[in-house]
């Protein structure tokens, strides 16, 4: 009994190596597609407001000044590019985890004071901007307001917060490593969800967009597109919907409104892009031979406590 235990121990360590590789090549595969993914992100965002401010909204957006034009322009440039960055640090994060928890050990309460002294003084810097701001924008115009928010919201990105943390699997297990892949692409999903409804509030700040977007109508059509695989009618990456809304002060005014706003889809950003495609078709690959190992590593780890309850028994029995 002892040698068939042996046995499949050593099959399990020569399972626990094949799922190692998989999982380098998993994680350069996902460095690869985040990578790819940010870059086309930032287009499909840009082309998402193009089609929004002269398709959908032209009159609101030609009431803007050219200044006024600019900024909005270059805000959601900003929300692009800040987006991209924060989808790298989904997977690079884990290694300056890593690293910030091998320095732990000394020197906690000194960190700890010059963290918060660190905290204080941005703070204190993020209030001096705040208040700059206000006092700028109070002596400012009403069109000329909106720019002021602009330049704002700009410095203050990104508004993006995404509350989902990744972690560091064991490389060897192959359950831990499909948490991982999994718990990654709600980052991403959240990301995309984020991005969206920031680039929808600088729109409405600079008003293209209606000051009253019926926020839980626009969370339901946008769970309802992201479930669907097919490719939604129309520009991509926007919602478009006919929505009733009232009005307070005159029932009678109430009626139907059309209204279209930003919703970044992954498989429309996917299904623009050829790399990014094919990217994702390398990382389901990769995922079958995940599933495959996954599969016969179970079934060893099986057999190894059914060898090992076999043998207790044997052992623990006496007549």
């Amino acid at each position: 009994m002892a040698r068939a235990i042996e046995l499949i121990e050593r099959d399990i360590a020569v399972l626990q190596e094949a799922i190692q590789a998989i999982a380098s090549e998993l994680h350069n595969a996902y460095t690869s597609y985040l990578t790819i993914l940010g870059q086309a992100l930032r287009k499909q965002l840009i082309l998402a407001s193009y089609h929004l401010c002269t398709q959908g909204y032209p009159e609101k957006f030609l009431s803007l000044s050219l200044n006024q034009r600019q900024q909005l322009q270059q805000a959601i440039r900003n929300l692009g590019e800040q987006t991209s960055e924060l989808l790298l640090t989904f997977i690079q994060g884990e290694s300056d985890e890593e690293d910030e928890e091998d320095g732990e050990d000394e020197g906690d309460e000194e960190d700890e004071t010059e963290e918060v002294d660190e905290i204080d003084e941005a703070d204190v810097d993020e209030i001096g901007a705040s208040s700059r701001v206000e006092e700028e924008v109070d002596e400012l115009g009403e069109a000329d307001k909106i720019v002021a928010y602009f330049l704002a919201e700009s410095s203050a990105l990104p508004l993006i917060n995404v509350p989902l943390k990744n972690f560091t699997p064991d490389s060897s297990n192959p359950m831990e490593l499909a948490k991982w892949q999994q718990n990654l692409e709600n980052l991403v999903q959240q990301a995309l969800k984020n991005v969206s409804h920031d680039a929808n509030l600088l729109l409405q700040k600079a008003h293209v967009l209606p000051k009253k977007l019926p926020k839980p109508i626009l969370e339901a059509a946008a769970a309802v597109s992201e479930a669907s695989a097919e490719v939604m009618p129309g520009p991509p990456n926007l919602l478009n919907l006919v929505v009733e809304i009232e009005n307070e002060q005159n029932a009678e005014e109430s009626g139907l409104t059309r209204i279209m706003a930003i919703n970044l889809r992954l498989g429309e950003i996917e299904f623009a892009d050829t790399k990014l495609a094919s990217s994702r078709r390398q990382i389901r690959n990769i995922l079958v031979q995940l599933n495959k190992l996954g599969r016969e590593y179970r079934k060893k780890q099986r057999e190894r406590s059914v060898a090992e309850a076999e043998s207790a028994w044997r052992a623990s029995w006496f007549e």
